[in-house]
């Protein structure tokens, strides 16, 4: 099995081309401030995209929840990230947790979320940044900065509106409510609700049917899901144009047109 780098908060584990990321800090609900948990999602990232061994990330949580986001004593008491005057807070928020969505927007591979149960602040913010959302009866989400008094300071009201559209993105961050599984899957923010046991196993299920599709093919078309979304028409067409170009010369791509023919499995080596 492919070797992983080391996490200091959080389990990583990789196989068969996809690798699980699982917040492991139930004693703090999965903070996402007071703990490593930003480091280990945007260091899991960055390797991840310089690995030929990963096609597709899960990211989940351990214990009772998927993540509370901001850890609330720290506020109270205004230490660790929400330390310091104005510039100060400013330049931790900017150096901490907005690197998280930086580097979730720069993944080249799939990030699937399977929440697993509340994802509150900053950790429904972190399950909208990913590409597909499967959550167990137990997850909820909600965007509550507004109820102590903040902003989603980690981009939460740009990637929620591009999930649910503008007004339920609105109503959902200015009331700061909860919003539970039915619902959320209604909405847009969940894809599948499973039973909590159910919940890996249909994660993986979706990762894996992605994980056996061609590696350059499948990150290049990644990647042109994420152009979609700022680029003008004829300049993103001309990127699809060299992309498909690139992928018409690949092995891999041979491979699955012979295959499609010879009504058999394909075999694909990322070549």
């Amino acid at each position: 099995m492919p070797d992983v780098i080391p996490t200091t908060d959080a389990t990583l584990t990789l196989d068969e081309g996809v690798a699980t990321l699982t917040l492991d800090r139930d004693d703090l609900r999965n903070a996402l401030t007071g703990t490593t948990l930003v480091d280990d999602i945007v260091n899991t990232i960055a390797w991840a995209n310089g690995s030929t061994d990963v096609r597709v990330l899960v990211l989940t949580g351990a214990g009772s929840a998927f993540s509370a986001g901001g850890n609330i004593k720290e506020m109270r008491d205004r230490t660790g990230a929400f330390a310091g005057d104005v510039a100060e807070v400013e330049a931790i928020y900017r150096a901490g947790i907005q690197q998280m969505p930086l580097a979730v927007q720069s993944a080249e591979f799939p990030i699937i979320a399977a929440v697993n149960g509340p994802a509150i602040g900053a950790g429904c913010d972190l399950a909208c940044m990913c590409d597909i959302r499967v959550g167990s009866t137990a997850a909820a989400f909600g965007e509550t900065f507004v109820n102590l008094g903040i902003i989603p300071g980690d981009g939460g009201a740009w990637f929620l509106q591009r999930l649910v559209g503008y007004q339920r993105a609105a109503e959902m961050t200015l009331t700061g409510r909860i919003v539970k599984a039915p619902e959320a899957k209604e909405l847009g923010l969940l894809l599948d609700v499973t039973e909590p046991e159910n919940l890996l196993a249909r994660a993986h299920e979706i990762a894996s049917s992605i994980a056996a599709k061609p590696p350059q093919a499948l990150r290049y078309t990644k990647r042109l899901l994420k152009l979609a979304q700022r680029m003008e028409l004829p300049d993103f067409l001309d990127m699809c144009a060299t992309f498909q170009g690139i992928c018409h010369n690949t092995e891999d791509h041979g491979e699955a047109v012979a295959a499609f023919l010879e009504k058999r499995p394909a075999t694909f080596t990322g070549r």
